[in-house]
């Protein structure tokens, strides 16, 4: 049972150190009892304590790493239902499921396309997260240089060893132990197996179950031969069975501390037809899924889910914006066009990648209005035409400049007259509605 800030406060050393960032041990606490902070930002805690408050203050949903080093993604430690309630924390993995029968070249091909996967959209680095290799030939030796295969192809993502033959899951996890695999999966009737593989090489193991009750009986029983960091796969296959299974279950480890089903979920939405899987697994990850696993990448499917992934696991009060000053673009000199725009993340970067697109120098001011965009910022009163001279003058824009013109977007050319007065010796000009139709503006110039 969760304990609150003053139960958590009374094991505290009670120092007001301030070497955890808060002002004294009650706040501390207070934060803690929230979810807001882990027990290790205190470094003057008890054992006894830790032990106390390791287990009081743990989240309802298991936290783990998938995969080792820089690119393990970090999974569970979810405390809401709802993303408005606060926010989701750690995306979810997305997967795409080899079959060793493959063969070298196709084993090598997809690795690599995983490799090269990665976009930068909107500020952030998105990619396929890992690779599931199916062991289909029934072949233990061609399992585990499949998988040695793959390991070496992809040296920056996490491996999923899709094998539920004992004998070649050991020797598959015994090849690439150092990677950290997700072991899938252990039933009831292999998990004293599958869970002593799993012990023995620190990895961690996906339970296997028809149904809520029968999943929560084998992680119980998995939990109960060592094995601590879990996966749940219901056997859910359809958007119906996903949204009812995995919405239960986040609903039983959060609102009834359930603690046999407190652990991240596992979805394979494997479909022949691309364009329905990628809409199944859109369901997935937009309930509760910490790994989603598909057939095929195709680069179209990848930009519909990083993006929809992207999305949910922003922070909904806390919009996503970059540092305000002004940046050069394609090597600007002393004439080149000046711009303007709001800070907020998506405009940032949907203008400034029209004005790298029509190659021609220029300067992009960016101006801090809280991360909203144009016509909010301007409606909310943060965009306006005093605010936006103040930062002009305080930029040091003007000694870079030769020919004194701003150029602002054309869905505030009210501003234009105002901007004049308040800009002395400042042409104003407006621009583009649309940032589509930068290129041409720019070239015509």
């Amino acid at each position: 049972m969760a304990l609150t800030g003053v139960q958590i406060f009374k094991l505290l050393p009670k120092t007001n150190c301030k070497k955890c960032g808060f002002p004294t041990c009650l706040a501390f606490a207070m934060k803690l009892a929230q979810g807001g902070i882990d027990l290790s930002a205190c470094p003057d805690v008890s054992e006894e304590a830790k032990k106390t408050l390791g287990e009081a203050s743990a989240p309802p949903i298991r936290t783990f790493a998938l995969g080792a080093g820089d690119s393990a993604v970090k999974m569970g430690g979810e405390t809401v239902l709802f993303r408005h309630d606060k926010k989701f924390i750690n995306p979810c993995a997305l997967a795409v499921n080899l079959k060793d029968s493959l063969g070298d070249d196709g084993l090598a091909k997809m690795a690599a396309d995983v490799a090269g996967s990665e976009i930068d959209r909107v500020g952030q680095k998105l990619r396929v997260d890992a690779i599931s290799i199916e062991y289909a030939s029934g072949d233990s030796a061609k399992y585990a240089a499949a998988v040695k295969l793959v390991a070496d192809k992809a040296p920056h993502a996490a491996l999923i060893l899709n094998c539920r033959d004992a004998a070649a899951a050991g020797a598959a996890a015994k090849a690439v132990s150092e990677r950290k695999p997700l072991m899938y999966c252990a039933t009831d009737e292999t998990a004293e197996t599958m869970a002593a593989i799993a012990k023995e090489n620190g990895l961690p193991l996906a339970a296997c179950a028809d149904g809520l009750e029968a999943l929560s009986a084998l992680t119980e029983k998995i939990k109960g031969l060592g094995v601590e960091d879990i996966v749940l796969d219901s056997g859910a296959k359809t958007a119906r069975e996903i949204i009812e299974n995995n919405t239960q279950i986040r609903r039983a480890a959060l609102r009834k501390s359930f603690k046999p089903l407190g652990y991240p979920i596992i979805n394979f939405v494997l479909r022949d037809d691309p364009v329905l899987e990628a809409s199944v697994a859109a369901v997935a990850i937009a309930k509760y899924a910490s790994i989603v696993v598909v057939s095929s990448i195709e680069k179209w499917k990848n930009l519909v889910l990083f993006t929809l992934r992207q999305n949910l696991y922003t922070d909904p009060q806390v919009p996503m914006q970059v540092e305000q000053k002004v940046y050069d673009i394609n090597e600007p000199t002393a004439d080149s066009p000046l711009m303007i725009t709001t800070n907020f993340s998506l405009t940032y970067f949907i203008v400034s990648g029209e004005i790298e697109n029509s190659k021609v120098p220029s300067r992009l001011a960016v101006m801090d209005c809280e991360g909203l965009s144009v016509l909010t910022a301007w409606a909310a009163g943060k965009f306006t035409a005093a605010k936006i001279a103040a930062f002009i003058k305080e930029s040091g824009i003007e000694a870079q400049v030769s020919n004194k013109e701003l150029i602002i977007p054309g869905q505030v050319a009210i501003l234009s007259g105002a901007l004049e007065d308040k800009l002395e010796g400042w042409k104003i000009t407006v621009g583009p509605r649309e940032a589509n139709a930068i290129p041409t503006f720019l070239k015509g110039r």
